[in-house]
């Protein structure tokens, strides 16, 4: 139990780093918090700084999800209880981070590093797989919110269909509803027909 809550407590740390705000502090000298939705997730940085450093901040993003895994995987246990435990906590981490009074992003990209080392090489396929359905909701409709919650909620679904450790499908599901959750505000937008297009 002690083992559990401390790679928690690691992961958690790993995924509060706040990229996004540190990046557009460090380029651009404001804070990323007081432009567009106030998120500090790669959406709303490239609002503020371009496609390019957008880009830039998801890989950031998805390699905190991944560096918690490796770091639990090769420090404590390849456990699929232990793994998805430090996969939700680093979630946590980049959702509600400690330094910035736990106002965070909204976890896509987190949550796809973790996926995509959760449980090699299934998971490969399983990111890849909603991957392949986030690029194809947003090209068809140019919602970058609406592609990521639908690509999120895949993931479990993917998880399932591959006789998937029940730990790895929960926590897919329990990360998709979390995030569904962060995309309150754009949920809204989407059905008073509201939301911003790419």
């Amino acid at each position: 139990m002690r083992s559990a809550i401390l790679w928690m407590v690691v992961s958690y740390l790993i995924g509060s780093v706040p990229t996004g705000y540190i990046v557009v502090r460090l380029v651009k000298g404001v804070d990323i918090r007081t432009i567009g939705s106030g998120s500090i997730g790669a959406t709303n940085v490239r609002r503020a700084m371009g496609q390019g450093w957008a880009v830039f901040v998801s890989i950031a993003d998805m390699l905190k999800g991944t560096l918690a895994l490796l770091v639990t995987a090769t420090s404590a246990s390849t456990e699929s209880w232990l793994l998805s435990l430090a996969g939700f906590a680093v979630v946590m981490g980049h959702n509600y981070p400690l330094w910035l009074k736990f106002k965070g992003g909204k976890g896509v990209a987190t949550t796809y590093g973790v996926v995509f080392f959760l449980w090699p090489y299934e998971s490969f396929a399983v990111a890849l797989l909603s991957g392949a359905i986030w690029y194809a909701v947003m090209t068809t409709t140019r919602y970058v919110s609406l592609a990521s919650m639908t690509s999120l909620l895949a993931l479990p679904v993917f998880f399932w269909m591959l006789d998937a450790p029940f730990p790895f499908i929960l926590v897919s599901f329990v990360l998709a509803v979390f995030a569904l959750y962060r995309h309150g505000s754009n949920i809204v937008r989407l059905s008073q027909g509201k939301e911003n297009r790419v």
